[in-house]
């Protein structure tokens, strides 16, 4: 029986394209890598780049619309999404002198902290009795599961790509509008 509340998933081909790909490059160099689907640390690596490149075209998105509707007539005011240069794909959101720092620390680590004034690095408010200004930084992590699914988890509990990215944006406009 078919769920008729079920939302459709559309199908994700990148990983048989993948091995397609594999495929046609063993037959031209001769070379067979029989346990690469295997290897937590490459899994890993890629689904860190992954999920770091679906937060940044989140943040832009969402940022290109804020700006529309804010700057319009003050620039000043605009959010501005910068990639950090040496690093794979690391990136920021500047405005008033406020930064939030997104950084891949390892392959199964990504931090994620404001730097305010160029010195001080605080972490986002969780809960309404929070204060902004706390020193520790928060660590997004990855779980490796059964069938080497990957989980990105904070403290823990699975993350909401669509929730962390409103709670995140929401703290930095918010913070950075003093």
């Amino acid at each position: 029986m078919i769920d008729q509340n079920a939302t459709f998933q559309p199908l994700n081909y990148s990983w048989i394209e993948g091995l397609a790909l594999d495929e046609i490059n063993m037959d031209e160099s001769g070379i067979v890598n029989i346990n690469g689907h295997l290897n937590p640390e490459l899994l890993l690596e890629e689904s860190s780049i992954n999920f770091m490149n679906d937060l940044r075209d989140r943040f832009e998105a969402y940022t290109a619309k804020f700006n529309e509707q804010r700057a319009r007539n003050h620039s000043n005011a605009a959010i501005k999404l910068f990639k950090i240069s040496n690093t794979v794909n690391d990136f920021m959101l500047f405005r008033n002198s406020l930064r939030l720092i997104f950084a891949r620390k390892s392959y199964d680590v990504i931090s994620i902290g404001f730097l305010a004034n160029g010195k001080d690095i605080y972490g986002a408010r969780l809960s309404f009795n929070d204060q902004f200004g706390s020193t520790n930084i928060h660590e997004i992590r990855a779980h490796l599961g059964p069938f080497n699914k990957i989980t990105w988890r904070f403290n823990n509990e699975v993350v909401d790509v669509d929730a962390l990215v409103r709670h995140y944006l929401t703290e930095f406009v918010v913070n950075s509008a003093r």
